[in-house]
């Protein structure tokens, strides 16, 4: 057969991770593949057709795409997948795929992905293990993966030749009891890894830091959801950071919009700017939520939600806020909230913003870690 595999026109940064596994298994199988972005027409008339997914807001892409391919290739089969379709199947049965499917496909899970359909992408991605031992009522993890499972001993196989960096997608990768074999792989193959999904803050331990210090990591990432995991993350970023890792190279993802306020969130923005790493606000957005940015919790508006998109914007870093000194001058002298994020533009003008920006730069980008995880953006036909 020949089989046709496609991702909607969403914006992604990544390559479609499930339909190159889904490419593996249909080679093994004997069949041809062929991988279009969007809506376009295949080389050859295709047997089957997968179209894959990702947030729910980006349903609209991936109606467009199942309705597109079902015109066209009217007597292909057509199965949707991917995180909306499984989140949402009921919704996504609407769509007009002949089936949908939920969760993983078993039988491409541990195969290693089919590369060679995105020649510019030179990155192993890769879950080491599936699920995780929380279940953070925001998180849609629970209910597409479960508990912590499927957790490998090794993950050589899956690392592509030639490919400079692995990037391990685990949702609590410090919780497989495996993730010390993983990480010895990683330093005997000598590719850079980045750990891109976050690490828990109470599993940080000394012996993770020094591991993690010994890593080739464009960063670290840590979560701050809650007040209460304060004491956690304080003492993960003063582990980290005792290891000789920079403070500015400590993203911490602060969740906001969900069951906080505003001054609870400024709060844990506050303790992480004092703690010298970087915050990165994380909106929280609901399972099924159809549309992005328009939820509006109940502890918040529709106008402080725009301040902190403001203050991203007007004196942050490409959507972060790290520990340069006026930033942390401004947070801490503030009394709540309203007066950390008020009218970010009155008080910095563009040439001290200019000068900020400059002297930041110059101290994260001339070191020899970047923070910033910046991918290639594909915009042909087939990547």
């Amino acid at each position: 057969m020949h089989i046709l595999l496609v991702e909607p026109s969403y914006y992604t940064r990544y390559p479609p991770l499930g339909l190159l596994k889904l490419a593996s298994y249909h080679r093994i199988k004997g069949d041809t593949v062929e991988l279009i972005r969007g809506c376009s027409f295949p080389d050859r008339t295709p047997d089957k057709v997968y179209v894959t997914s990702l947030f729910t807001w980006g349903w609209k892409e991936v109606w467009e795409a199942v309705r597109y391919y079902k015109s066209l290739l009217p007597t292909a089969e057509l199965s949707l997948g991917g995180i909306y379709a499984s989140l949402m199947p009921e919704h996504a049965k609407l769509s007009g795929a002949d089936r949908v499917h939920i969760g993983l496909v078993k039988e491409a899970e541990n195969l290693l992905p089919a590369y060679d359909l995105v020649t510019q992408w030179h990155w192993s991605i890769l879950f080491a293990s599936r699920g995780c031992p929380n279940r953070c009522a925001f998180c849609a993890v629970p209910r597409l993966e479960g508990g912590l499972n499927s957790c490998k001993d090794s993950i050589r196989h899956l690392v592509y030749p030639g490919h400079d960096r692995l990037i391990l997608w685990d949702n609590n990768i410090l919780a497989s009891p495996s993730w010390q074999s993983i990480v010895s792989e990683a330093m005997e193959l000598g590719i850079g890894v980045d750990y891109n999904q976050g690490l828990d803050a109470m599993l940080v331990t000394p012996a993770v830091a020094e591991t993690l210090s010994k890593l080739k990591m464009p960063c670290v990432r840590i979560a701050y959801d809650s007040e209460a995991k304060g004491k956690h993350v304080k003492n993960a970023i003063k582990l980290i950071t005792s290891k000789g890792i920079r403070g500015r190279e400590v993203f911490v993802y602060v969740l906001y919009n969900f069951k906080d306020t505003p001054d609870d969130f400024f709060a844990r923005a506050r303790d992480v700017l004092m703690w010298g790493a970087v915050v990165f606000p994380m909106r929280f957005e609901p399972l099924d939520s159809m549309a992005r940015n328009k939820y509006v919790s109940p502890g918040w508006d529709k106008d402080r939600l725009e301040m902190v998109e403001k203050v991203r914007r007007v004196l942050g870093f490409s959507g972060a806020l790290p520990p340069y000194s006026y930033l942390i001058e401004r947070f801490s002298k503030a009394t709540g909230f309203d007066d950390a994020f008020r009218e970010p533009e009155r008080l910095l003008d563009n040439g001290e913003k200019r000068r900020v920006h400059k002297v930041y730069n110059a101290g994260v980008m001339g070191g020899e870690r970047d923070w910033r995880m910046t991918a290639p953006r594909f915009t042909s036909k087939q990547w």
